[in-house]
């Protein structure tokens, strides 16, 4: 079967609000096998959005629509549905009780316009809405099964895997299931030259190979009559895949790095801190939304300025004024500074240009020392990251996470 979504709401188009709704409904309509072929987006217009009605119905088996079922004028997704199908609007008598009952728990008057919210086309199914007002619609037309949704997602989720997916299973007797394979330290083309075979004469399952920041990730998808089926078909892809590009390997799915550096500081009983300026905490931040992070995690200083740097870390000020903060020597002392200060395994640093301002010939936006110390010394690594400002943080972050974890795997 194929399927796509409109979502439905002029917000969306200005950029006001994200469709969150869609990977939503992609990711469950994935685990029975439904293959999804577009995601439209369309205003609050009933033209509009009754031409690209019209073009998911000559192409797609599904449609699910989101938003535009609310009680004011902009709201005309069923009507204009209704309308295209030739099918007239009756009122759902279960779907006004319940909308009459929220109204009188929050004592508020229902005015007329909110009672259009209880019609459904003819010959469709309401389906209840627990969290709203406005119910579902479930249609079977000519061969064509169309599903009508609230947009606001903490309504439409509930209702899509409550009803929608249960409904729809019935037709399927596939289901599609991916695993995601994460690299860093190689680039999307070099990653590609290395597998450009296995894209060549990938069937079933494919493979998708996608850029991220700092990351590369590689997503193998398979077909199959079920689960474990689809898994069997992914196992050896996977395979020649790592065993051609195993030193980039880190993780699966939806593995964090901060969640792999964790892991591997309490699993080898070590502590650590960091000491952040361009990043301005960013690290700490990641660090600590692990879960458990406090077994290993000591302290995090953010060291701005360069005072901050000599008081809280040690940084030399001969060093600062020859070289700059933004220097290896700099990085250098406020890793092993940290460390013997806070008296822990391992001190890492972060200093940089994040920009946009504030880069020079000799120290351009974007460069970036991470400096590592243990008991065996002191290493710095120099990068150069492009983007924005946020962008050179976050790859900044990222780097840094990765040299942690690269070494803590040289010790095991």
């Amino acid at each position: 079967m194929k399927a796509e979504t409109i979502a439905v709401g002029s917000e969306l188009l200005l950029g006001q609000i994200v469709n969150t709704n869609a990977m939503v409904i992609s990711k469950a309509l994935q685990q029975i096998g439904i293959d999804v072929y577009y995601h439209t987006c369309v205003g609050d217009n009933s033209e509009r959005l009754k031409e690209v009605f019209q073009a998911a119905f000559r192409r797609s088996d599904v449609i699910i629509l989101t938003g535009g079922l609310g009680p004011t004028m902009d709201d005309m997704t069923k009507e204009t549905v209704s309308s295209f199908l030739k099918l007239s609007l009756k009122t759902d008598e279960t779907s006004l009780e319940h909308l009459k009952k929220i109204f009188e728990l929050r004592g508020i008057t229902p005015t007329e316009n909110n009672y259009k919210q209880a019609m459904i086309p003819q010959g469709s199914v309401a389906i209840p809405n627990r969290s709203g007002t406005a119910p579902g619609i479930l249609l079977n037309h000519n061969d064509k099964i169309i599903v009508m949704l609230p947009g606001p997602p903490f309504e439409m989720e509930p209702m899509l895997m409550d009803t929608v997916i249960p409904y729809l299973s019935k037709f399927t007797n596939n289901t599609i299931h991916s695993k995601v394979l994460k690299f860093y330290g190689i680039g999307e083309s070099a990653l590609e030259e290395s597998i450009k075979d296995l894209l060549i004469k990938q069937t079933n399952p494919t493979i998708a190979p996608l850029a991220k920041k700092g990351e590369v990730t590689v997503r193998i998808t398979a077909k199959a009559d079920n689960r474990e089926s689809a898994i069997c078909l992914i196992e050896p892809v996977e395979r020649e895949i790592r065993a051609r590009l195993d030193d980039y390997f880190y993780g699966y799915d939806y593995d964090m790095v901060e969640e792999i550096v964790v892991k591997l500081l309490k699993t080898q009983g070590k502590t650590i801190g960091v000491a952040e300026s361009c990043t301005g905490g960013l690290m700490a931040h990641r660090i600590t939304n692990v879960p458990g992070a406090s077994a290993c995690f000591e302290r995090g200083v953010v060291c701005y300025s360069n005072n901050s740097k000599v008081e809280l870390l040690c940084v030399s000020p001969d060093t600062l004024n020859k070289y700059g903060a933004v220097s290896e020597q700099a990085a250098r002392e406020m890793a092993e500074g940290l460390r013997v200060i806070s008296r822990t395994d391992i001190g890492v640093s972060i200093t940089g240009v994040a920009g946009p301002d504030g880069g020079t010939k000799q120290k351009p936006v974007g460069l970036v020392y991470i400096g590592y110390a243990d008991v065996n010394g002191v290493e710095v690594f120099r990068h150069m990251f492009t983007g924005k400002r946020i962008d050179v943080k976050e790859r900044s972050v990222n780097s840094a996470l990765h040299t942690i974890r690269l070494k803590l795997l040289e010790c095991r």
